[in-house]
């Protein structure tokens, strides 16, 4: 049995979730409403305050699907209670950041400033010319839009400049040694 997918999600008080025809789940919480439809082969039932999932057979397939569809369901229940933050560090000299109305604008060593605009269900912050905190109700779509902005200008191995994610690692080389023998 899946370790994962056997775990009930308990919902917190001011949730409310929804179960639709063809597990189409909807999640309204105080910070908004998710709804997605999940693997049909799954069966979800809701009580006592708490979901359970459960799969009618140990196929291959069905033991896969068993623990993402509990994740996915947590990950909604999650995020309509919580909400899920990225935060990302822009390193260099002479990079920053700045936001302007609903736009992103990042000068990152381009001979242009790059514009990224914000999407539905997403909120950015920009506390210090040099952070970024995206913030939003959907784990997917946050992770997503943190992984663009990254994209832009990804960390370098030799000085670290970039984009790169506050709790990221940079595994870092050398460089030349400089004179040969």
């Amino acid at each position: 049995m899946s370790r994962i997918g056997k775990m009930p999600i308990s919902i917190p008080n001011g949730v409310d979730v929804t179960l639709g025809e063809g597990n189409l789940v909807t999640v309204k919480g105080p910070k908004g409403t998710l709804s997605q439809k999940l693997s049909e082969k799954m069966t979800i039932s809701n009580d006592n305050g708490a979901i359970t999932i459960t799969r009618p057979n140990d196929e291959k397939e069905n033991r896969a699907l068993h623990g993402l569809t509990r994740t996915l369901l947590n990950n909604m229940v999650v995020g309509v209670t919580e909400g899920y933050k990225k935060e990302l560090d822009v390193n260099g000299v002479g990079y920053r950041v700045a936001k302007e109305g609903k736009k992103l604008t990042m000068n990152i060593g381009y001979s242009h400033p790059v514009v990224m605009e914000e999407i539905d269900g997403i909120t950015i912050d920009v506390p210090s010319p040099n952070k970024i905190i995206i913030n939003g109700i959907d784990k997917q779509k946050v992770g997503q839009f943190a992984a663009e902005v990254r994209g832009k200008r990804p960390p370098e191995p030799y000085k670290g400049k970039g984009i790169k994610y506050t709790d990221e690692v940079i595994r870092r080389k050398e460089g030349k040694t400089g004179v040969k023998k």
